[in-house]
């Protein structure tokens, strides 16, 4: 299951970090300071949602 969840990690952390990007220079927010901390956010609730897919498909 682990190797299935690094797997999920790669498309689902990106996504989320895309997404939440996406979201903090929709807001205005277009220095670096926000834009980097929401790709980190997006990275980290990555790996509890690849985990938990990972176990939903098992």
């Amino acid at each position: 299951m682990f190797r299935l969840a690094l797997i999920l990690y790669a498309v689902i952390g990106t996504s989320l970090a895309g997404i939440l990007m996406v979201a903090a220079l929709t807001m205005g927010y277009d220095t670096t300071q926000p834009v980097v901390l929401s790709a980190l956010v997006g990275f980290v609730l990555g790996a509890p949602a690849a985990w938990y897919i990972a176990k939903q498909i098992i």
